[in-house]
């Protein structure tokens, strides 16, 4: 017999070959990420490193605004998958063997999308790019049509997604027909329509996602993308060490870099995300921002690279174009999670302000002679006065 979880639902059977794949419950106690999850985690910031590093080297050669739009328009590629199939397996996990098996084909279009990425930035060639993201879509429609029959209360609501991603799946393949001015129209309505598939798929059922589990797995992500950028940047400090710079110039950018992605990480996490998960409109707001999240955390390695590459005078921008593709990012990321993780707390008016007035103050470096190692001590500053308001809110 299957085992049964809270709420009456059927446990997934791991080795099993096939299951119905019935709704999970959005309260089933202990719901943690799985190690196919966490593997598909891995497999993505590959394409995240990839998006990552082109822009750094499009940064530094002086080309910003193609590598600013190349990145923002690959970046949505990535974190559009990844956070679909989040979604769906937070309802829908059997652990089977046919679920496993379209995962892994999920993850072998990210593959192909993450080899594409440096022709579709450098010379504006999408075919690969397009190919893998269609591959990891189309993946994800087997996984609809499959809820669609395992669940019938969820049946209307999955034949939406899959209906609705296989219809902007076409346009995405027509698109690359297209020359390049009515390609970026093309594109802005392929996103909105992409963005909107969830929103009218949710309204005719909602799915049963976990709150706890979809905290985690965005938490879990974010910790991936940051590890990133430290290993982005440890490269670009040794690749700078190896060609004999300045001691102390590499010592305040790597002391800046380093205090600085300990305050991301700081304030990402510390508040409970799971808590204002609390409807679906909560959800998608909360899920789609994480876009700017995601996006400007990667990005932060990108900066923190050129800004290497200034010390070692093996890049083409000025020093407050190098200083902004560092302030900048800094200063987006504060914001979106001050935005989403902080704020809907309803802490203190002054506590809750340290957030944007760091992240003005983070932009006001960017006029500065050591913009990195002053977002780095901004941010330690702001972790240490949240800590002050906290322990004073408590009464400590």
């Amino acid at each position: 017999m299957r085992a049964e979880q809270a709420g009456g639902a059927p446990a997934p059977v791991t080795g099993s070959w096939y299951r119905p794949m019935t709704a999970r419950p959005p309260d089933e106690p202990h719901r943690t990420a799985t190690n196919l999850e966490l593997f598909f985690d891995l497999c993505f910031v590959v394409a995240v490193a990839q998006a990552g590093a082109t822009l750094h080297h499009q940064l530094a050669g002086g080309q910003a605004a193609d590598g600013v739009v190349g990145y923002a328009s690959l970046f949505f590629a990535i974190w559009w998958a990844w956070m679909n199939f989040t979604w769906f397996a937070s309802a829908y996990d059997t652990d089977d063997a046919a679920y496993r098996v379209t995962t892994l084909m999920q993850i072998a279009g990210a593959l192909i999308l993450a080899a594409g990425v440096p022709a579709a930035m450098t010379a504006g060639n999408l075919t690969v790019v397009t190919a893998g993201y269609v591959v990891m879509r189309l993946a994800m429609v087997t996984q609809w049509l499959r809820a669609a029959r395992g669940d019938p209360s969820h049946r209307r609501s999955s034949l939406r997604f899959a209906a609705g991603i296989t219809a902007v799946q076409a346009g995405w393949v027509l698109r690359l027909a297209l020359p390049e001015g009515p390609g970026y129209a093309a594109f802005l309505v392929l996103v909105a329509a992409e963005l909107a598939v969830p929103i009218w798929a949710e309204r005719a059922a909602p799915t049963t996602w976990h709150p706890h589990h979809i905290a985690e797995r965005y938490g879990l992500f974010t910790l991936i993308v940051l590890g990133e950028t430290v290993l982005a940047s440890t490269v670009a400090i040794q690749t700078a060490l190896d060609s004999h710079a300045a001691l102390g110039d590499l010592a305040t950018t790597a002391a800046g870099g380093l205090l600085t992605v300990f305050g991301m990480w700081w304030l990402y996490f510390a508040k409970e995300a799971h808590e204002l998960l609390t409807s679906l409109r909560a959800g998608i707001v909360w899920g789609y921002g994480h876009y700017l999240v995601f996006a400007s955390a990667a990005a932060v390695g990108a900066g923190l690279a050129v800004n290497v590459d200034l010390v070692t005078h093996h890049v083409e921008l000025g020093p407050r174009a190098a200083a902004a593709a560092w302030t900048v990012p800094v200063a987006l990321f504060l914001l979106a999670t001050w935005a989403l993780q902080v704020r809907p707390h309803h802490l203190g008016r002054w506590h809750a302000a340290l957030v944007p007035v760091t992240a003005v103050l983070v932009l006001a470096a960017t006029l500065g002679p050591e913009p990195v190692l002053a977002t780095g001590l901004l941010l330690a500053a702001m972790t240490a006065a949240s800590l002050v308001a906290a322990s004073r809110s408590a009464g400590l």
